[in-house]
């Protein structure tokens, strides 16, 4: 079976667990392509964890979980070194990052020092603990999620810190009429009537994706769309409008690398060779939301970053 078959059927059957979070499960499988981590932030209730659970499930892979506390020590994600005291010696303790699948949850409850221990590894793909280096595996994608309506006892995210996820993905409630399948697939999970799970795939498929993946042609015009868009979010005076209004600060390069392993990855699930502006289109938001500053202005309309970076999608048109 061909890589991309593959992962198809590893979507259709995501679609299947977690319903009406369509565009959740496409974002999490472009992270996986593009070798990228993503930050889920939506109220409790909407299928982030199972989601991520549900991926594991499908993909040959040791799945580790952290719940975030203020109480949580670096040591706690990281590891540390452990006494032995039978043979006199110090062993290194691999913590829960040391998975293929790491589920970060509620990472806005843990202190700077954790975040900042995680997003090392996250950049670093890998852990330095009392002057040794211990490499993290090659299949390694961070799931974190947060809830954006919790104040108390969380520690929101420096901007310079979550630039490290390549998409940001806001996950709402479903549609109503979907409400009912959510029920019904409960059910069948309680009662043993729930639809099996297709083969795991090894993790050597995901690497031929991704090798497929970084093959996909991006030409010129679609490179200066990506970067014009990159631009824009930099100097958005030169568009007016709200553009000029909401946006303070802009991506870093990070986002021209994001938005363009994003895109390819869009692009390698529709069984294209090349990249177009819809795919480039289609990830911008996730790509770039999160790398942007507003202005208070913004803020104190309700403006979001999403929406900030969607009026910039109407501005800046490629050639």
């Amino acid at each position: 079976m061909e890589p991309r078959e593959s992962i198809l059927r590893i979507s259709e059957a995501m679609n299947r667990s977690v319903i009406g979070q369509q565009e959740v499960v496409e974002r999490m499988l472009i992270a996986l392509l593009a070798d990228g981590h993503v930050l889920m932030e939506g109220l409790p209730g909407t299928a982030k964890t199972r989601s991520v659970k549900t991926l594991s499930r499908l993909v040959d892979s040791e799945f580790g979980r952290v719940q975030f506390t203020p109480d949580l020590l670096p040591s706690d994600v990281t590891g540390a070194e452990i006494y032995r005291e039978q043979n006199a010696t110090f062993e290194f303790q691999p913590g829960p990052i040391f998975g293929n699948l790491i589920l970060a949850d509620e990472i806005n409850r843990a202190p700077a020092k954790v975040q900042a221990a995680l997003l090392e590894a996250m950049e670093e793909r890998q852990v330095t603990v009392t002057g040794t280096t211990h490499q993290l595996p090659q299949l390694f994608l961070v799931l974190a999620t947060q809830n954006p309506i919790e104040q108390e006892g969380t520690y929101p995210l420096p901007e310079a810190q979550m630039d490290r996820f390549l998409l940001y993905v806001r996950v709402d409630y479903p549609e109503g009429e979907n409400e009912a399948a959510i029920l019904r697939l409960v059910r069948g999970e309680k009662s043993g009537d729930a639809t099996e799970d297709p083969p795991k795939i090894e993790q050597e498929v995901v690497f031929e994706a991704r090798r497929q993946v970084n093959a996909i042609h991006v030409a010129e015009p679609a490179e200066k769309y990506i970067v014009d868009l990159i631009l824009g979010t930099r100097t958005p005076q030169a568009y007016g409008g709200h553009l000029a209004k909401w946006i303070q600060l802009g991506c870093s390069s990070r986002g021209t690398i994001a938005l363009d392993a994003a895109a390819r990855a869009h692009a390698w699930l529709a069984g294209q060779d090349f990249v177009a502006p819809e795919n480039i289109r289609a990830v911008a938001p996730a790509c770039l939301a999160h790398r942007i500053h507003l202005t208070y202005e913004a803020e104190a309309a309700g403006v979001s970053r999403t929406e900030a970076i969607e009026e910039l999608l109407k501005v800046v048109v490629p050639v």
